[in-house]
């Protein structure tokens, strides 16, 4: 599934370089009310059906591993990436391609490949999905924030209209989603309705039109070297702070078992791009470089796939034999024969 999504952004930017008219603002497909409104109210009623209230509920007393978490992610990423932006700024990478580094530092951790891949694992699914759907309720509120404070907004958004837009595109549609979800659960347990694919598709609709802008935009100019650069960078920051989560994790004085360490390292390190392309269409309206600032999110959601996948038989075979050691050192040592 993830496979076919990945190549999906590629097609749509394509095709988005090849007729950007048809989906530019005032194009035939009206993206300030199609995608502004309607697209970004979809994803979110999906996401408040498909959320299971009691999977959240049932993980919510480990809370020492969800500080962890949502401290890692939502203050620490964004200013670690801050700091190491400051020191990329003297190089000639291109500046929109860096601010939109800042960006993936801003955004909360997502609801499905930190899951997938805990569970793919054998971790702490449990606590891998109340992160995820915790982290995406805080982001709500906290991402547009911290975008605010370390990038600051677009000149013709003013800041109450970003918190009302959010509020009626992403919280109104959430809390309508679980209501609806409390009356028809059986049907939704019974049919396992394809909520992971229809935000997808809604999701490269709204790339599609991101980039329509862009190309209709002359001015805009994208250097290879600065791509290839913010490529390297993504997959060394995710390196970075996989190793980062496991030592802190690991560490004698931690609380927390091998399974916990797994949904950690996942948790903290990946990034919604379901929440972060809605959000950034919202707090950066009427920026031309809209796109140029999304491109870092659209290169890091497939590389934490893709990085994920990789290490799942690494990190599976280190908590099989941390647990077997765990298990060796509680047994009760056989008394010795005098």
């Amino acid at each position: 599934r993830k496979e076919w999504f990945i190549l999906g952004i590629v097609l749509v930017i394509a095709v988005a370089r090849l007729e950007p008219g048809v989906g530019v603002k005032g194009g035939p497909l009206k993206p300030e009310i199609t995608i502004t409104y309607i697209a970004v109210s979809a994803i979110f009623f999906n996401s408040g059906l498909s959320l299971k209230t009691e999977e959240l509920t049932s993980a919510l007393m480990h809370v020492k591993l969800h500080l962890f978490v949502q401290i890692f992610t939502l203050v620490f990423f964004p200013t670690a990436i801050w700091v190491f932006l400051q020191l990329l700024s003297i190089t000639p990478i291109n500046e929109w391609l860096l601010k939109g580094l800042q960006t993936v530092g801003c955004m909360p951790p997502p609801v499905s490949s930190a899951v997938i891949l805990t569970k793919a694992v054998g971790g702490n699914e449990a606590a891998a999905i109340f992160n995820s759907a915790f982290g995406s309720f805080l982001g709500i509120v906290i991402t547009p924030l911290l975008l605010l404070l370390f990038l600051g907004s677009s000149s013709s958004v003013p800041f109450t209209s970003i918190f009302s837009q959010l509020f009626m595109t992403v919280v109104v549609p959430l809390i309508i989603g679980q209501i609806v979800r409390r009356y028809i659960k059986d049907w939704l347990e019974r049919k396992k309705p394809p909520f992971g694919a229809i935000s997808s598709c809604v999701l490269l609709m709204i790339i599609y039109t991101t980039f329509c802008d862009t190309f209709a935009n002359p001015n805009i100019d994208l250097d290879k070297f600065s791509l290839i650069i913010i490529v390297f960078i993504i997959f060394s920051v995710q390196m970075s702070f996989m190793f980062l989560t496991f030592l802190f994790s690991t560490r004698n004085d931690s609380t927390f078992t091998p399974a916990d360490t797994v949904a950690i390292v996942f948790c903290s390190t990946h990034k919604s791009l379901t929440l972060g392309i809605p959000m950034l269409k919202i707090v950066f309206a009427g920026y031309e470089h809209l796109s140029l600032i999304s491109v870092p999110l659209l290169i890091y959601h497939p590389a934490q796939i893709l990085l994920g996948s990789l290490l799942v038989p690494t990190i599976k075979s280190w908590m099989v034999s941390r647990q077997k050691a765990l298990k060796l050192t509680r047994q009760p040592k056989a008394p010795v024969k005098v």
